[in-house]
Order: structure tokens, then C-alpha cells, then sequence
């Protein structure tokens, strides 16, 4: 089964036109806290459970939008819950960034470095490391860019980024109960159409 999507411009229509859209960010909270479209709640992919979101309501009738970045988490929630039997399922082509572009409303909020930089950086720094030890403390060392380097390759392929679901978890890509509390990655109740 094909994954449906929706551009941006026909995602704002269905809200002008005052249609109730339930439009779930797959990204991490804190990406969430640093722009999020106004009507969208913060579920991170790694917490996507297709049974809790079955059972919050009706599901035979209810469309569930979902978004990240710039579309490949938001694709793979679509997938999670297809194959969980959920099949009213829609992708936002273009993520978070499409949106704002397409000039639906957002919220911004503190700066963040983005789960896809962050794997750039951490894989880019193991390969060098391995590099550099395997030159200076022993060629073993270089089995670590041999790792790091079929990882990407694993990622490329199947599309699921096993250091992204990892560095998702860290502690710098999670909000205090505190900011959450105050409203800096809330679900946005108020503002959802």
C-alpha cells in the first residue's frame, strides 16, 4: 500500500476551509521547540506507539496527518502505522520546512541543530576517529569507519537511521519538564483548527 500525501497548500486549505486536522511532528522535542507549525502536537518517532494513537479515538473515520523535518520521519510514522492496520494515514510532503514556506503559521522558539545534522556529525567524527587511531594506535581502529560507513550504507537503504533513533533519545534533544510545562513544546491545544 502506497503512503498518501498531502503538499502543504492543500493542508492549509483543509484549515481555511475549517476542517479539524490532527497534525502529528514526528520530530524530536527540542527540533519541535525550535519551529513547529501552530496547530501540530509533539509525538518523536521513537515514542510513535500505533496502538495508544488507535485508541484515543475514533479511529474508523479520523485522518492522521503527519510531518518532520522535511518528510523521511514523517513517511516512515505513515509506514508504522500501516502496518499496523491504521489506514487513514497522510504524509506532509516537505516536512515542517515546505510548510513554512507554504506560509502556514508557525511557532519559533529556542535554536536547535537538527537530528540530520547531528548523524552527519557524530558519523563524520567516528570515521575520522577510527581514521586517525588505526594510523597512530593500531589498524584495528579503522573497523570503526568500516562500521560507521555500513551503518550509512544500512540507512541509505532501508531508509531508517539507526544513530538517528540513538542520538533522538539524548538528553540535549529532550525538554525539561519545566519548558514543557510552560508551554515552549506544547501540543498547541489553543491554536489547533
Amino acid at each position: 500500500m502506497s503512503i498518501a500525501t498531502i503538499s502543504p497548500q492543500e493542508l492549509q486549505a483543509k484549515v481555511g476551509e475549517g476542517q479539524s486536522i490532527e497534525l502529528i511532528d514526528v520530530r524530536t522535542p527540542v527540533e519541535f521547540r525550535e519551529v513547529h507549525v501552530t496547530f501540530a502536537r509533539n509525538l518523536p518517532l521513537e515514542r510513535l506507539d500505533p496502538k495508544q494513537l488507535a485508541g484515543e479515538a475514533n479511529q474508523a473515520d479520523r485522518t492522521l496527518y503527519f510531518l518532520c523535518r522535511s518528510g523521511s520521519r514523517g513517511k516512515q510514522a505513515c509506514e508504522k502505522l500501516l502496518a499496523a492496520g491504521f489506514p487513514n494515514v497522510v504524509n506532509v510532503e516537505g516536512g515542517t520546512q515546505a510548510c513554512e514556506q507554504a506560509g502556514l503559521p508557525v511557532v519559533r522558539g529556542k535554536k536547535a541543530i537538527s537530528l540530520e545534522r547531528q548523524v552527519r556529525i557524530a558519523a563524520g567524527s567516528l570515521v575520522l576517529v577510527g581514521a586517525v587511531l588505526g594510523a597512530v594506535v593500531h589498524p584495528y581502529w579503522i573497523a570503526l569507519s568500516a562500521f560507521v560507513g555500513a551503518g550509512l550504507i544500512f540507512a541509505g537503504v532501508t531508509d531508517t537511521c539507526g544513530m538517528a533513533l540513538l542520538l533522538a533519545r539524548m538528553p540535549w534533544n529532550q525538554v525539561s519538564e519545566a519548558e514543557d510545562a510552560g508551554g515552549a513544546c506544547g501540543v498547541c491545544d489553543t491554536n489547533r483548527g
